[in-house]
């Protein structure tokens, strides 16, 4: 290996936030979001192959830190990724993360990214994914409870993916409705504002909550929900935090990604650790049934899972070449002679 070989393999692709909205422009939306769903659920029929541990996660009283790493046997990646509701109150972000690739024959890095926008995307790329398996046949109409950072991304996956052309928005907050109706004017949707949650899932075949403050809600109580929906609850992503009456989940059809993160994260906090769910990628691969008759209602109770997100770094990996959009960053310390690294430091002095 030439020098210039081995200096080549020690600088790190870095996709920088700037970068990342640039693609997501290359590549257009919907082209991203239906390319991100196919990445992931090609992943998920290879579900067993991969490393899988619930994320790691650093409680405090203002929020989470946590890291979600996975492997495939021939590539690792992990996020950072932290959810602090009080930051919004600061005029921050509530979630932020960025994330890797490595080889693991090396254990080398090969990507480096931002992933507050790649997370949303990736997971409104996996609420309609899992829809499109699970929804009623001929769904046009979603309620969108929560019109916060992520609802715009769910919108648009929605329609791109599943064919939704009617979305319900409600918010406690009426400005946060209003500015997601302004940024999906023009998008295609019908956009029906609402003042109450009720009014929202008013003949919504499809119902996503999406909620910000960590604690135990009722954002649907059991009387609101009648036969035949599909609910997409992702609100409910860390301990102590649920968005559903507990009757709901008990006259539901369960899916999950991975039962022991869901059962510490998810909806499932509120049932025995013995109640019966369906792993999604069995419904992919055939070995377990989804949506079975008209009347079945159907609950997505998602968390994120590492596999997603590893999905989607692979897929920005395969989008960069030739685009520009990335820099090089000198991240490791590569010697011309891997045991002299003292005098590599030393070198760099004189």
């Amino acid at each position: 290996m030439t020098q210039t070989e081995a200096s080549d393999l020690a600088l790190v692709p870095f996709v920088s936030v700037d970068n990342m909205m640039r693609l997501v422009h290359r590549i257009g939306i919907d082209a991203f979001l239906t390319g991100l769903a196919n990445y992931i659920e090609a992943d998920f029929r290879r579900w067993e192959l991969f490393d899988k541990t619930p994320r790691v996660a650093s409680h405090s009283a203002e929020g989470v830190i946590e890291l979600m790493p996975t492997s495939d046997g021939e590539v690792y990646g992990f996020k950072y990724v932290n959810g602090h509701p009080k930051n919004m109150k600061k005029g921050r972000q509530t979630v932020t993360a960025f994330g890797l690739l490595a080889d693991v024959a090396t254990g080398y890095p090969v990507l480096l990214s931002e992933m507050t926008i790649l997370t949303a995307l990736r997971t409104a790329a996996t609420s309609a994914l899992v829809a499109r398996h699970l929804a009623p046949k001929g769904a046009t109409t979603m309620a969108m409870i929560g019109n916060g950072a992520q609802s715009e991304f769910q919108s648009l996956a929605f329609r791109a993916i599943c064919g939704i052309d009617t979305v319900r928005l409600y918010d406690i907050d009426p400005a946060a409705t209003e500015k997601a109706a302004r940024n999906l004017a023009g998008s295609g949707l019908t956009l029906v504002p609402c003042t109450s949650a009720e009014a929202a899932i008013e003949g919504a075949q499809i119902i996503t909550t999406c909620t910000a403050d960590k604690q135990y809600a009722t954002i649907l109580t059991d009387n609101m929900v009648g036969s035949g929906v599909h609910i997409n609850a992702i609100g409910g992503d860390c301990p102590g935090k649920t968005e559903l009456h507990q009757d709901i989940l008990l006259r539901s059809d369960i899916f999950v990604e991975y039962p022991p993160q869901t059962r510490i994260e998810g909806e499932l906090q509120q049932l025995p650790e013995d109640h019966a769910v369906t792993e999604f990628w069995q419904v992919l691969t055939g070995t377990a049934p989804g949506r079975r008759d008209a009347r079945q209602i159907t609950l997505f109770d998602s968390v994120g899972f590492a596999i997603e997100d590893f999905s989607a770094l692979r897929f920005v990996r395969d989008h960069l070449r030739d685009t520009g959009l990335y820099d090089q960053l000198d991240l490791l310390a590569d010697p011309d002679d891997p045991r002299d690294l003292f005098g590599m430091v030393m070198r760099a002095g004189a």
